[in-house]
């Protein structure tokens, strides 16, 4: 189970979204299916078909993100944070080929459709976690174990 912590803007985008699927597109997929329902034949009518089975995903993605909103715990920035690694964080790292790396350490809940975020329970931000600039992680993967040197920290305030 990852764990239940979310930052407070990956917060309010669940709760736009939770308030887009109910009050925007639930409401017109319902009309679609009833509109479909109202023509006849359902088994061959693949407008009802699509729109039913988009109702069910809207309801189950609606489900999800109520009971996600009621355990997830917001987690503010705080000023004794600053200067270290914490959740939250906008983590630049740097390997010894001169690759670097920006992401933010972020809830399970944050990371999907994003490129610059990492869960909080991945191997490289439990190496993170607590460190300074100038200090070393090293990541032990599936691929090997890796040295990262922290560039820079920063925090969404």
């Amino acid at each position: 189970m990852p764990t239940p912590l979310i930052t407070p803007q990956g917060y309010a985008k669940l709760k736009q979204e939770l308030d887009y699927l109910w009050r925007v597109e639930r409401p017109e997929i319902t009309k679609k299916v009833t509109w479909a329902a109202s023509l006849g034949d359902r088994s061959e009518n693949a407008d009802y078909q699509y729109n039913k089975r988009r109702l069910r995903e809207i309801d189950r993605r609606v489900r999800y993100i109520s009971k996600a909103l009621e355990r997830l715990k917001v987690v503010e920035f705080h000023p004794q944070q600053a200067g270290k690694v914490f959740f939250g964080a906008w983590v630049t790292i740097e390997n010894d080929d001169g690759e670097e790396k920006r992401f933010q350490i972020v809830g399970y809940d944050e990371i999907f459709g994003r490129k610059d975020a990492i869960s909080i329970d991945a191997p490289m931000a439990r190496a993170l976690l607590k460190k300074e600039e100038g200090d070393m992680a090293q990541v032990q993967t599936q691929a090997g174990l890796f040295t990262w040197h922290i560039v820079e920290i920063s925090y969404d305030k």
